[in-house]
C-alpha cells in the first residue's frame, strides 16, 4: 500500500473546491482604503485540518471564521479515503 502524502490529499481538496464552485483559499487578506490589512473568511471553502497527529476536512461556514467539520479526523490514509468518498459523492450524477 503506498503512502498518502500532504501533497495528495490537497490535491483532493483542491478538485472538491473546483467542482463544488468555492474559493480555493480559506482567508482573503485585504487593504481597507486606510492602508490597513484584514482578513476575510472565504465562506464555502473546503480546507485541511492538522492536530492530534491527524487531518480532517472542514468548511468554512460564516465570514466569522466558523467552520462546519465534514470528516472525522484520522490518518492521512483514512482522510483520503474519506476524501475521495465526497468527491465521488459530488460527482455522481443526480438520478431523476
Amino acid at each position: 500500500m503506498n503512502r498518502i502524502t500532504e501533497k495528495q490529499l490537497q490535491c483532493v481538496v483542491d478538485r472538491i473546491n473546483t467542482v463544488t464552485g468555492n474559493p480555493m483559499n480559506s482567508w482573503e487578506q485585504v487593504t481597507e482604503s486606510s492602508g490597513k490589512r484584514r482578513n476575510i473568511a472565504q465562506v464555502g471553502n473546503y480546507h485541511l485540518d492538522w492536530a492530534y497527529g491527524g487531518v480532517m476536512l472542514i468548511q468554512m461556514y460564516n465570514a466569522g471564521g466558523g467552520i462546519v467539520t465534514i470528516t472525522g479526523r484520522g490518518t492521512k490514509r483514512e482522510c483520503y479515503d474519506q476524501l475521495q468518498a465526497f468527491l465521488r459523492g459530488i460527482e455522481a450524477p443526480k438520478v431523476a
